[in-house]
């Protein structure tokens, strides 16, 4: 289950992102390519995890797009991004609600990448066990 909240969330955030570069061109250059580059990451990331699902190297992936597009986005809004969104970006839902999802998108991956003891029971297991009780 966490890796098909990692697959949707890029899916959703790629969506979005491939949506909004038009209009980030519009803006400028910069601001274009990131989106556009953000979209194409996202996909791919998406389509490795779907057919690769025991990929490591797709759920870092990623988990560092996610924790990328966080990121730059809370400069956009603070700061802004030189050379990319020099101006401050207002605060928007469809922003707001994109970045929880790529963080239920982080927190999944980084719950799949995370090493696990040794005998230590993990959530599938637990499932299991519950359910046959």
């Amino acid at each position: 289950m966490r890796r098909d909240l990692v697959i949707l969330a890029c899916a959703v955030s790629a969506g979005v992102h491939g949506a909004l570069t038009p209009e980030h061109f519009a803006e400028g250059t910069g601001a274009g390519l990131g989106f556009a580059l953000s979209t194409i990451g996202l996909a791919v990331a998406a389509v490795a995890l779907t057919f690769s699902p025991e990929s490591r190297s797709a759920v870092a992936a990623a988990a560092a797009l996610f924790l990328g597009l966080i990121t730059a986005y809370a400069l956009a809004v603070t700061t802004g991004l030189p050379l990319v969104h020099p101006d401050r970006e207002p605060v928007e839902g469809l922003a707001l609600a994109t970045k929880a999802i790529e963080a239920v998108g982080l927190l999944a991956a980084w719950s799949l990448l995370r090493p696990h003891p040794k005998g230590a029971p993990t959530w599938h297991a637990l499932h299991v066990r519950s359910r046959s009780s």
